[in-house]
């Protein structure tokens, strides 16, 4: 099963990850080129994700894709970039600022045309500046108008293109307005287009107190929507972007398995961000991660983890576990 697995890299893994104490970040300030070859060292993996004006623009696409394509890989996502100048700072889709606003759509729309031209079925659509940091700072139902309509709106631009929603609790405002699976089904739910779905990011999901294999569960189940999944780890508290499986390891098992048994086709994408160690290195750790957690479930059995599950019963499920694990 494992074997059929597609693995995916944001490029920017391979770059020398910065914080707000380490302006620089931690290593050597690669290129696009050099991120590209960095990727090429990763085993098994088959597709990278861009940012747009990042890594891509209209004046790159045909020398991107000839890279990309070059190099053995796909572009399995486009992520606009209406987060990452401070002029979105006050939101991008839902900022007072109409202009604002218009150029935030435009972006997206941008990467979507970018996507298409890179035979690239997905662009990422994150809120991270969409939200508030102070009580009485939010009007909260005019903020959802303001996304609904948004998010209409580029989805009817290029309804061939697949917009998947990538919810996060906080970072960089104090309580992003999309934070859970439950708001991004609403979400859904009101926008209601073929062509939008979600994504889950492991982190993101572990953030805001959720069991990531419920949050897979739930998009299948209510909406079919599960679209994309970013994998990375972290200790709840924040957004740390680890390796994958490295703290969580026994909730990983338990993701991989309702991934597999929703019959998940998707990207398995890292997203991680290793500020102090190699990212070659902790994408094939990563990548190995889900791999070995793909042949635990050979090792106990499908079949006899549904039974246990149909039980309900806690110590068969931690007995499971421990003779997955332990032996």
């Amino acid at each position: 099963m494992a074997s059929k697995l597609k693995f995916s890299a944001n490029i920017n893994t391979f770059n020398a990850c910065a914080d707000r104490y380490v302006l620089e970040g931690y290593g050597k300030r690669r290129n696009t080129d050099e991120l590209i070859k960095a990727a090429q060292q990763v085993e098994d993996l088959s597709g990278v994700e861009l940012v747009g004006k990042w890594h891509i623009n209209d004046n790159n696409v045909e020398q991107i894709q000839r890279q990309v394509t070059d190099a053995g890989f796909e572009v399995s996502c486009v992520t606009p970039d209406i987060w990452a100048s401070g002029k979105w700072g006050w939101g991008s889709f839902t900022s007072r600022d109409k202009n604002i606003r218009q150029d935030a759509v435009r972006e997206v729309k941008n990467s979507m045309e970018w996507a298409k031209q890179l035979n690239c079925k997905v662009i990422d659509l994150w809120f991270g500046q969409d939200g508030y940091d102070y009580p009485f700072q939010a009007d909260f139902h005019q903020v959802w108008d303001l996304l609904i309509d948004g998010v209409i709106e580029c989805a009817e631009h290029l309804p061939e293109v697949n917009i998947v929603i990538e919810y996060k609790p906080k970072e960089p405002r104090t309580h992003c307005f999309v934070a859970t699976v439950g708001k991004t089904l609403l979400l859904l739910d009101k926008v209601n287009k073929p062509n939008v779905g979600a994504m889950i990011d492991v982190g993101h999901a572990l953030q805001g107190y959720e069991n990531t294999a419920e949050s897979a569960a739930l998009l299948k189940y209510f909406s079919n929507k599960l679209f994309y999944m970013h994998f990375n780890d972290n200790w709840r508290m924040w957004d740390d972007d680890m390796t994958f499986g490295s703290v969580h390891t026994i909730e990983s098992l338990e993701l991989i398995y309702w991934l597999d048994r929703l019959d998940y086709n998707g990207w398995y994408a890292l997203d991680i961000f290793p500020y102090r160690e190699d990212g070659v290195r902790a994408s094939n750790e990563s990548i190995k991660w889900i791999k070995g957690l793909h042949a635990v479930l050979d090792k106990i059995g499908r079949d006899r983890i549904a039974d246990v599950i149909a039980s309900g019963d806690a110590m068969s499920a931690s007995a499971l576990m421990r003779e997955a694990f332990l032996g």
